[in-house]
């Protein structure tokens, strides 16, 4: 069980700091914006996607219920899997959003070992 703990709480840290430092980017960094706009999003959505990211990580955090969990697991699974094909299409590196996929979809498994409820 503690092995399980520490895994949730590393990979669970591991996706909300990635999110803040994310979010953080996509308010400070030209760089970042002009990503967006290679991409071909507008500039108002990298704005969106920021303050979806910080929310994210407050619920992913906090002791809320597991409604709230649910959603905001999709929520990021939803970011992850747009931004591997976003940078695939467009021709960039897009190893980064899937490790991060990965590192989520382990947390989400052992946060249900940790509530005893069984994943498929």
């Amino acid at each position: 069980m503690k092995g399980i703990k520490i895994t949730y709480w590393v990979t669970t840290a591991l996706v909300a700091l990635m999110m803040v430092y994310s979010a953080y980017a996509y308010f400070s960094d030209p760089a970042v914006a002009q990503g967006f706009h290679h991409l071909g999003y507008p500039d108002y959505f990298r704005v969106q996607l920021a303050i979806a990211k910080l929310i994210g990580v407050v619920l992913l955090l906090a002791p809320v219920g597991p409604r709230f969990k649910e959603w905001t697991y999709a929520g990021f699974t939803f970011t992850f899997i747009s931004a591997t094909i976003a940078h695939s299409v467009s021709g960039d590196p897009f190893f980064m959003p899937v490790i991060m996929l990965l590192f989520l979809a382990a947390s989400y498994i052992t946060l249900h070992k940790l509530n005893g409820v069984k994943t498929a």
